[in-house]
């Protein structure tokens, strides 16, 4: 699933998510009952199946994203590749987005910029600096001020949610440090897993991970 997607032309939604089945037909015969089924299905699951009649096109970029995850899900593949899924999303269709992908049972690598969303969805984290990984293991083993100050160039106050008990950054200004010879300042990714699904999670600029 890619960060972003312009249609030119006006596909309807239950169209574009049955394009995830053509890797289970047969030659070029109509879609199955069971194909269209699976495909309001999971228009459903992601909070889109009142958009079943609309032109993609004509979406807002929330609504996108939430319709190329159902053609994601159609596709029924062990493995999903998302890059920046929670892109456009406002804060409660992140969360919502995100508490899905953990229940699909698939494996998942995920590319997100939000270290806190790591934290709250992610069983391990792995982040890289320049393209090399410099961490990797649990959010609360390997997101701390040092290292985010590090490789992000800002300084951090970690504190724990007092429900969750997971951490929660609070980016305070620009590190006063200068960038090493092999950093570039505001580049970093840390890539992540959740519990079954395993979310690798992407924090640089201009750069797709999982």
């Amino acid at each position: 699933m890619a960060q972003e997607h312009s249609e030119e032309f006006e596909i309807p939604v239950l169209d574009l998510v049955l394009l995830g089945r053509i890797p289970h037909g047969r030659g070029f015969g109509r879609d199955s009952d069971a194909d269209i089924a699976l495909a309001c299905d999971a228009l459903v699951r992601v909070g889109a199946g009142h958009l079943i009649d609309r032109a993609f096109s004509a979406l807002s970029g929330g609504e996108r994203q939430r319709v190329l995850f159902a053609r994601a899900l159609v596709q029924e593949t062990p493995v999903l590749v998302l890059d920046e899924p929670t892109n456009h999303l406002d804060i409660a269709h992140q969360l919502e987005l995100l508490d899905l992908i953990r229940t699909t049972g698939k494996t998942v690598l995920i590319a997100l910029h939000d270290l806190n969303l790591a934290a709250h969805s992610c069983d391990a984290v792995g982040v890289l600096d320049d393209g090399r990984l410099v961490a990797h293991g649990a959010p609360e083993r390997v997101l701390d001020s040092d290292l985010i100050r590090s490789v992000f160039r800002v300084r951090t106050t970690v504190v724990e949610h007092p429900d969750t008990r997971r951490s929660h950054f609070l980016f305070d200004a620009r590190a006063d440090a200068e960038p090493g010879p092999d950093a570039h300042a505001g580049t970093g990714t840390a890539a992540a897993r959740n519990a079954d699904v395993h979310v690798p999670e992407s924090i640089q600029e201009g750069t797709t991970n999982r």
